[in-house]
C-alpha cells in the first residue's frame, strides 16, 4: 500500500479533517496561534493540517481534540469520515 500525503488524498480525507478542525476552532473564537499553542503543536504545522496538506497523526488529532473540549471521534464525524 503506497504511503498517503497531502497531495496524494484524493478522497480529501485530510482537507475534510482539517475543515473541521478550523470550524471548530473558530467556532470557539480561537486563533490558529492559540489552539497550536493549546496542542503544543507548531503553529505553521497547525496550519497546514488545516488546509490539508499535512497527513496528521492519531496523537495529533488526540491533541487537538483536547485542546478544543471534544474526543477525537467527533472530528471525525465533524469530517464526514
Amino acid at each position: 500500500m503506497k504511503r498517503v500525503s497531502g497531495k496524494q488524498d484524493k478522497n480529501r480525507y485530510l482537507v475534510r479533517l482539517g475543515e473541521a478542525v478550523r470550524a471548530r476552532r473558530k467556532a470557539l473564537e480561537l486563533s490558529q496561534e492559540a489552539l497550536a499553542d493549546y496542542a503544543e503543536i507548531d503553529r505553521s504545522h497547525m496550519g497546514k493540517i488545516e488546509r490539508g496538506q499535512r497527513n496528521v497523526t492519531f496523537l495529533n488529532i488526540v491533541r487537538i481534540a483536547e485542546a478544543i473540549d471534544c474526543k477525537p471521534s467527533d472530528l471525525l464525524v465533524d469530517a464526514g469520515l
